[in-house]
């Protein structure tokens, strides 16, 4: 009897994207994120969101490159973690950082543009994770697509959210800044190759009339 391979990558998928998480909270407790654990814990969570969130947007460019259904399986759960680290940064930041001190949080918010962008970011989130369901897909339609082609803004938000937290080296946010970009560019390449057969059939269509 053969064995479906395949029935078990879905959960070592899952387990994979645990593993972050569980790596940080073993790091914390054993005393291993240095000086300032609480502050490297709020940054290495924000770093696994931005990861999350381009392994989501990688999963398109992956199906067409490939000529394979096989990452879109997987995009969902993708989405859905980067959901989960994003909030698990958003609540280090409330408690650790701010101690539930909600008009500190709010005068933070306001004053602070990287906190501004930030806070906007895991907001479009929301909707985002809310309708991640194939029942929810099927009440959408069309608009499903539209509302999650918010992924792109967000991942511009998140982007300029570090660029701006960060002081002096800048290398590591314009690196996934430069790794957002291609996978926009690549989007953008292949939704203007599609339609240019249309155009090109309706030009010639139009001549024979």
């Amino acid at each position: 009897m053969s064995i479906d391979y395949r029935l078990f990558i879905k959960p070592l998928v899952f387990t994979a994207c645990l593993l972050p998480v569980a790596w940080l909270v073993w790091a914390l407790l054993s005393d291993r994120l240095g000086a300032n654990p609480f502050e490297e814990l709020t940054r290495q969570s924000g770093l696994w969101t931005l990861r999350f969130l381009l392994l989501t947007l990688l999963m398109t460019p992956l199906r067409e490159l490939l000529g394979r259904a096989w990452p879109l399986k997987y995009r969902r759960m993708l989405g859905l973690f980067t959901f989960f680290y994003a909030s698990a940064h958003l609540l280090t930041y409330l408690w650790f950082d701010q101690f539930f001190d909600w008009q500190e949080i709010f005068t933070d918010i306001v004053k602070r543009p990287f906190i501004t962008v930030g806070m906007l970011a895991w907001l479009l989130l929301v909707p985002l994770a809310l309708t991640s369901t194939k029942a929810m897909m099927k009440r959408l339609g069309r608009k499903w697509k539209r509302l999650h082609q918010l992924s792109y803004g967000i991942g511009l938000l998140a982007v300029l959210h570090f660029l701006w937290l960060v002081k002096a080296d800048l290398r590591e946010p314009l690196i996934y800044m430069g790794i957002l970009l291609a996978l926009l560019g690549f989007r953008l390449w292949h939704r203007r190759r599609q339609q240019f057969p249309l155009r090109r059939g309706k030009a010639v269509a139009d001549l024979s009339s």
